[in-house]
């Protein structure tokens, strides 16, 4: 895969892709060379397991106070 190819298989692992790499991603997927599809669906898996990896090992609790304030920010009774 060259490079071009790799960031948009990032971008679909991403969920950020627009009409045009849409299409780019289809013509990847309709090709008929299965090393360069299996690369790119390859590719997409791998990046998307690191975003997730990533994700958990950053993730962090919200404030407790959060919820009564969001609550009381769309004009609702906090809960007691």
């Amino acid at each position: 895969m060259n490079e071009v190819q790799v960031d948009l298989a990032h971008a679909v692992a991403l969920g950020s892709i627009d009409d045009e790499d849409h299409n780019s991603v289809q013509e990847l997927l309709d090709s008929e060379d299965p090393a360069l599809r299996a690369a790119f669906l390859a590719e997409v898996q791998e990046t998307g397991d690191v975003l997730t990896a990533l994700a958990e090992v950053t993730a962090t609790a919200p404030p407790a106070s959060l919820r009564d304030r969001v609550l009381a920010g769309a004009g609702a009774r906090p809960r007691r």
